[in-house]
């Protein structure tokens, strides 16, 4: 069972909402959230905005491969992730932006931080997208605070942590799945985020299945104005697992459909060892490792 939590009790500190939150993030790793600030009129424009950019020709799209730099902005085509090494590269396209900087900021020069590429249509993509992702990274802040409180932390404890943050927003689009697809082939394989919240919002066409502690899969789905929230690898080593990061995969079906995720996660220079071990992990160095496994044009670039 995927707990369903209204945003307004939970972060309003409501005794019911919070322990489910602390059930969900201790036993699940998934929940879904409703009755959020994230209007129904802004995700259907975001999803719309994706929508037609997957739509245009393949030459425009080219345009801003991400294939042809050393991070991860711009357009991904089919083949471009591979998030399980013993499944073939995910089928699905990406679009991926992220947190913006000056060009004479110290920090630009990271790959964590790499300048964002924006295709020349369809008009008003970039206003739609990082109108968006204002909104996105502002309440995942408020959750991550409500989530801090809830495992027993200073409510307060993250919020130095991301005025920079690595927040990486997605488009994904799954195209039905392919005739020659086989035991191997995944819109998206089997994985758990690499980062520490993410923000789903999808167009409701179902697709996304979570593992079940005991085997087997479990179909979770949100309308649109809903959202789905899945933790990562980095929060629960963050919180010496008192929050897990929970497997998921899609496979897909024989309907087409949108996801945007939002990658949430804190500064290139933030320290995700778990709280109070004296240890020191940098979150730029966990995440640029696992992008170098994934991206199939990082992959390359790491072996050669």
């Amino acid at each position: 069972m995927i707990p369903r939590i209204d945003a307004v009790r939970f972060l309003a500190g409501e005794a019911a909402e919070v322990a489910a939150v602390r059930i969900a993030a201790a036993d699940v790793g998934f929940l879904t959230i409703h009755n959020t600030p994230l209007s129904h009129g802004p995700v259907q424009d975001v999803l719309a905005a994706y929508a037609a950019f997957f739509a245009l020709p393949e030459a425009d799209k080219r345009a801003i491969d991400m294939a042809r730099t050393g991070a991860n902005r711009g357009w991904g085509a089919p083949g471009a992730e591979q998030v399980d090494p013993d499944a073939n590269p995910d089928y699905k396209q990406v679009f991926d932006c992220g947190f913006e900087l000056a060009g004479d900021d110290p920090l630009a020069g990271l790959a964590c931080y790499a300048p964002n590429q924006w295709p020349e249509r369809p008009a008003g993509f970039a206003t739609t997208v990082q109108a968006y992702y204002r909104a996105a990274t502002a309440f995942s802040l408020d959750l991550l605070a409500g989530l801090a409180g809830a495992i027993g932390e200073d409510a307060r404890y993250f919020a130095d942590k991301f005025t920079r943050p690595m927040a990486l927003l997605r488009g994904n689009y799954y195209p039905q799945r392919p005739d020659w697809a086989g035991a191997r082939d995944f819109g998206i394989a089997t994985h758990t985020d690499y980062g520490c919240l993410t923000l789903l919002a999808t167009d409701g066409t179902p697709g996304l299945e979570v593992r079940k502690r005991g085997g087997g899969w479990i179909p979770v789905s949100a309308p649109v104005g809903e959202f789905v929230i899945n933790f990562g690898e980095m929060l629960e080593m963050w919180t010496d697992k008192r929050v897990v990061a929970t497997p998921h995969r899609v496979v897909g079906t024989t309907a087409e459909r949108i996801s945007v995720p939002l990658f949430f996660n804190p500064n290139h220079d933030a320290n995700v060892a778990p709280i109070g071990s004296g240890k020191v992990i940098l979150a730029g160095d966990h995440l640029q490792k696992r992008f170098d496994e994934t991206y199939v044009h990082l992959q390359k670039g790491a072996a050669g």
